[in-house]
């Protein structure tokens, strides 16, 4: 296959609203030899539509999952099935441009071996924080409630930004890197795992950057309106599973016991806002 060759990775949950746009943006998107969805056994009506699509365009294929066995595993599961060199991970509610993933595989190529994500905004043009992100410290924030903000500040004199995490909205990488990193960590079912793959990325000596000069559309938490109070329970436990797996061996039983409970109490506000709004 081509060595410019991208396959793209779309994981479907409920996604009716805003995937069958996001899938013709990617079938029209320049050098995307590949798209594997995978669907989390959504009941919208999703399938339906990736099924119209996949007869009008033989690049775009689908595994159905019947249950949701996550983010991570689906995202796996689609890399699995492909086959061209660079892999891109896109969320359903995301409206790439023609030359989006272009410019960013280009981007990182003159990197060297690196991942890179994309400067997102919503239709309003504001910014998503997530875009650029340091490690979450969670001792640190014990300490200084400053240091619960992970957002880092976009550095307009960088078309090419090196940060420590970008959002798993949108990923690109070579196919290589994936694998040497040994892929998402399956042991998160929803949010952190993005966080997690950045910083094993960089432990394996590539670099993590965002691409400030590409700007795509993401419409954001499509999928997780249908589900919030699953969606803030497995958000939290990622946290919990990140803090263990990178962080928590650093530290003593006391540091770690207080860790847990600043991540439950975040989790019962969280709930509890969601619970109260009208």
């Amino acid at each position: 296959m081509n060595a410019d060759a991208i396959a793209v990775v779309v994981v479907s949950y409920q996604s009716a609203p805003t995937i069958e746009a996001c899938l013709q943006r990617l079938l029209q998107a320049r050098d995307v030899a590949e798209i594997r969805v995978i669907d989390n056994g959504s009941s919208d009506g999703s399938l339906d539509i990736v099924q119209r699509l996949a007869l009008a365009d033989a690049r775009l294929r689908f595994i159905a999952n019947p249950d949701n066995p996550g983010f991570a595993v689906a995202c796996n599961q689609g890399a699995a099935a492909s086959t061209a060199p660079w892999l891109a991970f896109v969320n359903p509610d995301l409206m790439v441009e023609p030359d989006s993933l272009l410019r960013l595989r280009d981007a990182a190529r003159q990197l060297g071996t690196a991942l890179l994500g994309a400067e997102l905004h919503d239709e309003a043009g504001r910014r998503d924080a997530a875009a650029r992100r340091r490690d979450p410290d969670f001792v640190a924030m014990l300490r200084r409630p400053a240091a619960r903000q992970l957002a880092i500040t976009r550095d307009a004199a960088q078309q090419v930004q090196r940060v420590p995490a970008v959002s798993g909205a949108l990923l690109l990488l070579p196919r290589s890197l994936f694998a040497q990193v040994g892929g998402f960590d399956e042991g998160y079912r929803l949010h952190a795992e993005d966080l997690d793959l950045c910083r094993r990325v960089r432990a394996a000596g590539a670099m993590v950057a965002c691409a400030n000069h590409v700007e795509v559309l993401h419409l954001r938490g499509v999928s997780s309106r249908s589900n919030p109070l699953f969606v803030e329970w497995h958000k939290h436990r990622g946290l919990w599973r990140y803090f263990c797996k990178f962080d928590a061996p650093r530290h003593g039983l006391w540091a770690r016991a207080a860790v847990f409970a600043l991540i439950g109490t975040r989790f019962l506000l969280a709930v509890l806002g969601k619970s109260i709004k009208p």
